[in-house]
């Protein structure tokens, strides 16, 4: 025979005061955890969403990065007539060679500066990157030393506002547009003519080159293509590709979340585990009374683990519910990929939300199964003569 689930909603309210602060234990518990798991989150998703299945970035042999590659003039005209790629509207391969050099730009309302990515375009770049678009401003013109900078970092960093002057290289060069890049890893760059950025910086050479193909089975064929020209020593990656290997350095986060996580939720165990103890100590009559009545040790056992979880869900609630602000907050952190800035958004999904809650479970179980253990084995005639 079971005990009535009205039952340990009653304990629970007479012993609120408790409850309560065992709740809160657990409650900071799953926030610390959800929000961490957000920022890990909000890595991965900007990394992995970033990308066009036929879009195809040409590399030297050994980078693993644009910021350490190098392609030279020579090797993109070869590239530009290669079989499978898609032509523009004007009949011209769609093909952008680009450029990247980091500088070092201070935050907004500090000295302290972190580095971010610059990318030099060719004509084609932003056709090759659907997901951008202006949201202020214009488009940068090629020869007069202007640059587009995403919303975010003109939120983070200084001297990226709209009309602002960003001093890099020989001069200064004046941020025209702001633009949004749909969540992508491009939110966290600033971009110009690439012609205008080699001048600068005296490169000889790109960085990539950026190209689509006609198909999928396009995108198998220019990868043979390049491989196998040993004229070239450039690698193909798909775009796609290319940034879904950039998603580990959400794994540190992660670990440090967990660990972070796991203990406190050893504190917040041994705080359900203590309420559960004081209320066997108090309940060891009316404990003592169930048996009497007919109820089983399992069924004591079942109410006591119960009452644990109710508590522990209670607490998984208020934690996933203050954790819910932060979603959607932009943040950063240094891509080890680039050793570059890379800004994204907090995002706490439905399955981090549940994944809060059964960790607030996890912690009820192992903090009342003992307790209940006790409680279920406690002696009947011992029980009833407890004061």
């Amino acid at each position: 025979m079971a005990i009535p689930i009205k039952y340990n909603f009653r304990n629970l309210v007479v012993r609120r005061t408790t409850t309560l602060m065992t709740a809160l234990s657990i409650t900071l518990t799953v926030t610390v955890f959800v929000v961490l798991m957000a920022l890990a989150q909000g890595l991965q998703i900007s990394l992995s969403a970033t990308g066009q299945p036929l879009n195809v970035i040409i590399m030297r042999e050994g980078s693993q990065s644009e910021a350490t590659s190098s392609v030279t003039r020579d090797s993109l005209q070869v590239i530009r007539y290669l079989e499978g790629i898609a032509k523009t509207d004007k009949g011209e391969p769609w093909v952008s060679p680009e450029l990247i050099v980091l500088i070092n730009l201070p935050r907004r309302g500090q000295t302290q500066g972190s580095n971010v990515t610059i990318r030099g375009l060719g004509p084609d770049g932003p056709s090759l990157r659907p997901e951008f678009k202006m949201v202020a401003g214009r488009f940068f013109r090629s020869g007069l030393r202007e640059v587009i900078v995403s919303k975010r970092i003109s939120e983070r960093f200084q001297d990226c506002g709209l009309g602002d002057k960003l001093k890099f290289a020989k001069g200064y060069w004046t941020v025209v547009g702001l633009f949004d890049a749909g969540g992508t890893a491009y939110d966290s760059e600033i971009w110009t003519d690439s012609n205008d950025l080699s001048a600068d910086f005296d490169r000889e050479a790109y960085s990539s080159v950026m190209v689509r193909a006609i198909d999928a089975g396009a995108v198998t064929r220019l990868s043979d293509q390049i491989s196998n020209d040993r004229r070239l020593h450039l690698k193909p990656v798909s775009e796609r590709e290319y940034y879904e290997n950039q998603t580990r350095f959400a794994a540190p986060i992660k670990a440090l979340g967990l660990f972070i996580a796991a203990l406190m939720a050893v504190g917040a165990s041994f705080a359900a585990m203590n309420t559960m103890y004081a209320a066997v100590a108090r309940r060891t009559k009316e404990i003592g009374t169930l048996r009497v009545v007919g109820f089983s040790r399992g069924s004591i056992l079942l109410s006591f683990i119960l009452e644990s979880l109710l508590i522990a869900v209670l607490g998984g609630l208020l934690g996933c519910v203050l954790a819910l602000p932060v979603n959607g907050i932009t943040t950063g952190t240094t891509n080890f990929a680039t050793f570059s800035e890379v800004a994204f958004n907090f995002r706490v999904t439905p399955r981090l939300l549940m994944d809060g809650m059964i960790f607030a479970a996890f912690m009820g179980l192992i903090g009342g199964f003992f307790p209940a253990w006790r409680a279920a084995h406690e002696n009947i005639v011992t029980a009833l003569r407890s004061a």
